[in-house]
């Protein structure tokens, strides 16, 4: 009868460098499940020259999460969802009312990496797979 310690070595060798392999590619991916915005409700008269710096957090599938801050696109929409220029919003995502008076929504996008193009992103930043969290800014 011929050894089968070599051979069974072998076989469980190459078990635990696929099951290895297998459960690292699932789990290393750090993807986007949310965003949300802070404050998440402000009142520009109650902050210097009408500025209100708004914040991003990320929720994640994987550690580290929350993150904050994180890096979003920033834009402002009213309350029915249209574009409006009433409200400005810095790439910083401080933001500002112009000739504004009313409540509107201060959005901040972010996306996971799809590879992908997209050119439906609707006013108030969502669409083709933004992640998107909402804020409501009061103008005086």
């Amino acid at each position: 009868m011929k050894p089968l310690g070599p051979l069974l070595f072998l076989a469980l060798l190459v078990l635990a460098a696929g099951t290895m392999l297998a459960c690292g590619s699932s789990s290393s991916t750090h993807l986007l499940q949310s965003v949300e915005i802070n404050p998440a409700t402000a009142d520009a008269q109650d902050y210097p020259n009408g500025q209100v710096p708004f914040a991003a957090t990320g929720m994640y599938n994987t550690k580290p999460s929350p993150v904050t801050p994180i890096s979003v696109e920033w834009g402002a929409c009213d309350l029915n969802g249209n574009a409006t220029t009433a409200v400005s919003v810095t790439s910083a995502g401080v933001a500002q009312c112009a000739d504004a008076a009313g409540t509107y929504t201060v959005w901040g996008f972010g996306s996971n990496p799809s590879g992908g193009t997209c050119t439906a992103i609707n006013a108030c930043g969502g669409g083709c797979g933004r992640i998107t969290g909402t804020a409501q800014l009061t103008c005086p």
